[in-house]
């Protein structure tokens, strides 16, 4: 159902099928349990993140919800399952000279004539140049580079596809690692032991990009990156809902979270375009009661 109906994407059914296991592990077979067993999982599952309990109890509240659509259960316990507030943290940041220090090693890798270099280039220029999510970076098919239009077809979350633009220098570094690429295979990144370049390899190697650059391997993630392409372009002055077909957002609202991380570049824009932030529309506001009484008089 999740796949066929929804649209969800494998690493979505994947995480789903893990939750209804951990479950299962805990209280038993998930069809006949009901609401007093689904409520001992508020203490099994106490030692949690917020964030996991409420992603684990909302894989429940669907899979019930499944149950009763399809006539397998008449009632629905799914009521008696932990309710964890949660607040949306704010993405994790990289500052405009931090991505200059990363970028400057990557080129210098590059500029060795390793492929291994160019390729980490390519990649980073992907993931900060044109805001791709890391599964849809290692898993980029050579048919999704066009040879003269400066757009990637990325397929995204739920088979959702979208043109993502790529900038002059992206595509030189993407150009670059296509010449030196293994030949053969329909990855833009393969792996050597076949397939793609994995998430997790990504991920090892950026962070040992980024100690290599002196920065704190702690900080720095394909997904921070992604962050950082978004928010420089909202600070750049981008619409919100650019911003939105860009990452691929289904829901604007997942979108404005970089409102908050931009808000003093939006109290500046207030301030610099609004007719009451400028003196002038101070002193014309000031003055409009003295006209009006002016103007009254015989």
């Amino acid at each position: 159902m999740l796949a066929a109906e929804r649209g969800a994407a494998s690493n979505t059914i994947a995480a789903y099928g893990r939750d209804l296991r951990s479950a299962r592990a805990e209280i038993g077979d998930l069809l006949t349990a009901d609401s007093v067993a689904l409520a001992r999982l508020a203490e099994a599952w106490s030692d949690l993140a917020p964030s996991s309990l409420a992603r684990k109890a909302s894989a429940l509240r669907q899979f019930y919800g499944f149950l009763a659509d399809e006539g397998l259960r008449s009632d629905d316990p799914s009521a008696a399952l932990p309710r964890p507030r949660t607040r949306r943290p704010l993405p994790r940041l990289l500052g405009h000279g931090e991505i200059a220090a990363l970028f400057a090693r990557a080129e210098e890798d590059a500029r060795a004539g390793e492929g291994e270099g160019a390729r980490m280039l390519a990649l980073i220029e992907l993931l900060y140049g044109s805001g791709l999510r890391a599964t849809e970076l290692v898993s980029l098919p050579m048919a999704a580079v066009p040879r003269d239009a400066p757009f990637l077809m990325i397929t995204g979350k739920g088979g959702q596809q979208r043109m993502v633009p790529i900038s002059a220098r992206a595509g030189a570094a993407l150009a670059r690692w296509l010449a030196l690429r293994p030949g053969g295979g329909r990855w833009v990144f393969p792996s050597p032991r076949g397939g793609h370049l994995t998430r997790v390899r990504l991920f090892q190697l950026l962070r040992d990009l980024a100690l290599r650059a002196g920065l704190d391997p702690e900080k720095v993630s394909p997904h921070v990156l992604r962050h950082a392409f978004a928010t420089h372009l909202l600070e750049g002055g981008a619409d919100l809902r650019v911003l939105q077909t860009l990452l691929g957002h289904a829901d604007i609202a997942t979108t404005q979270i970089y409102t908050h991380v931009d808000a003093a570049r939006l109290v500046a824009l207030v301030n610099s375009r609004h007719p009451l932030g400028s003196e002038a529309g101070r002193a014309a506001q000031n003055a409009a009661p003295e006209v009006d009484q002016a103007a009254s008089q015989p």
